[in-house]
């Protein structure tokens, strides 16, 4: 036998654990694979979101067939006014629309109007979201006085001790404690409903409330039975500014819980949007990937109107990532894109630094496809959709497009120079 058969993972007849190589012993057991029908039209190329309600957010719009909104967090201690108002302003400055604050406290939730004061007066008024935890029912009624939206997490909120002698919830001590839930989270909901305020429901799946592991078990079904819960408190005291997050640190489990949520909020009638993440995503490129497995995912499916891309790493750093999966999508055009071939043998200049010359000079633009080819075997078929081609013809030389049709031909040296000159005389550049 050839030596590497052993490790082909083609070949059922000789593939086993004691013979399978590192790489694949820790990939997970292969899925049943089941017939599964998408929202989304099979061969569909435009995304159908979900029509969810709008939800106003300060002067941000969440849902309502409003573009998907970007949000991150700061890492600022709110005691801290200036540096919070900073956070906030860099955020905000770079195109994050809305920004998530913490309040562990009273103290915390008191900052926050001279935090919103601050920014008011040195900058601008922007939508900020209070993020309240444990047992926050006197903190949320307080914060609620001076910011736009409240978040908070189902399974902290009214905050239960683990019994670790437990084995059961009987249906009275689940009641009791649901009545317990509703006596508490009532004044908040009257707050908002009444300042025309609103509120994140934020199911965690590390955080789910021991009633709920015990009656559904640590799945997406408890996360959902878990937000629709809080939901149908909302909707008996009449508010429905509500949005729903069902963030997990597991792509699967994250992908499955909003797919879902969104189904039983459409099987009982409810429209309310969904903010999407990966929660503890971590850092570098695969908490990247990650992030954008699992949000993109569910953006495809039609599924989600608001994102955050949650990075162990400076808050500033998601902006981008949030922005890239939805321009990649076709959700939002918020840069140029780019496209480029990859090299191979027949590329007649040197295609990576090329395509980042064009980058850096026409970085600033927005809404342009520029499309830079290597050959003219990838040249105007595989860009025709961009509005701009800078295509390898002949050795030395640059063919530069408009759309499919051939410009003119110029020497490799002016090909970038050519190009601004050619989007200038189209009227589509700006100074950067």
């Amino acid at each position: 036998m050839w030596q590497s058969e052993k490790y082909n993972p083609w070949r059922s007849d000789i593939l086993t654990t004691e013979n399978l190589p590192v790489w694949i012993m820790q990939t997970l057991p292969t899925l049943e694979i089941t017939n599964i029908t998408s929202s989304q039209p099979a061969f569909d190329t435009t995304i159908k979101r979900r029509k969810t309600r709008a939800v106003k957010v300060g002067n941000v719009t969440i849902g309502g067939g409003y573009p998907v909104v970007v949000q991150s967090m700061i890492n600022e201690d709110t005691l801290d006014i200036d540096g919070s108002v900073a956070g906030i302003r860099r955020l905000h400055e770079i195109g994050c629309e809305i920004v998530r604050v913490t309040v562990p406290s009273l103290g915390h939730a008191k900052a926050l109007a001279e935090i919103k004061q601050k920014l008011i007066q040195t900058y601008g008024d922007v939508p900020i979201v209070a993020d309240v935890h444990h047992n926050g029912m006197k903190i949320a009624l307080e914060v609620a006085k001076h910011i736009e939206k409240v978040r908070i997490n189902p399974g902290l909120y009214v905050f239960e001790k683990p019994n670790t002698s437990r084995t059961e919830y009987t249906k009275a001590e689940f009641d009791e404690i649901g009545e317990k839930i509703r006596e508490t989270l009532a004044p908040l909901v009257i707050s908002l409903r009444d300042q025309g305020k609103a509120m994140r429901i934020g199911v965690n799946h590390g955080s789910l409330a021991e009633r709920m592991l015990f009656t559904y078990g640590d799945t997406p079904e408890g996360m959902v039975e878990s937000a629709i819960e809080f939901i149908r408190i909302c909707e008996s005291l009449d508010f429905h500014n509500i949005v729903i997050s069902m963030k997990a640190s597991r792509v699967p489990v994250m992908v499955a819980a909003y797919r879902l949520m969104a189904k039983r909020m459409d099987n009982l009638g409810m429209d309310y949007p969904l903010h999407l993440g990966v929660t503890e995503a971590g850092d570098g490129e695969y908490g990247r990937i990650k992030s954008t497995a699992g949000i993109a995912t569910l953006l495809a499916d039609g599924i989600g109107d608001t994102i955050r891309v949650s990075l162990t790493e400076a808050p500033e750093k998601e902006i981008p990532v949030c922005y890239s999966i939805l321009q990649a999508l076709g959700l939002r055009k918020t840069m140029v894109e780019y496209v480029a071939c990859p090299s191979c043998g027949r590329t007649l200049f040197n295609l990576e630094e090329v395509l980042h010359t064009v980058r850096e000079a026409t970085k600033h633009l927005t809404g342009l496809d520029i499309a830079v080819m290597g050959c003219i075997v990838n040249g105007p078929g595989e860009m025709a959709d961009a509005d701009y081609g800078y295509v390898g013809k002949t050795p030395g030389y640059i063919s530069l497009y408009r759309g499919r049709e051939e410009i003119k031909k110029v020497p490799e040296t002016q090909g970038v120079e050519e190009l601004i000159n050619l989007i200038k005389a189209d009227g589509r550049w700006v100074e950067p």
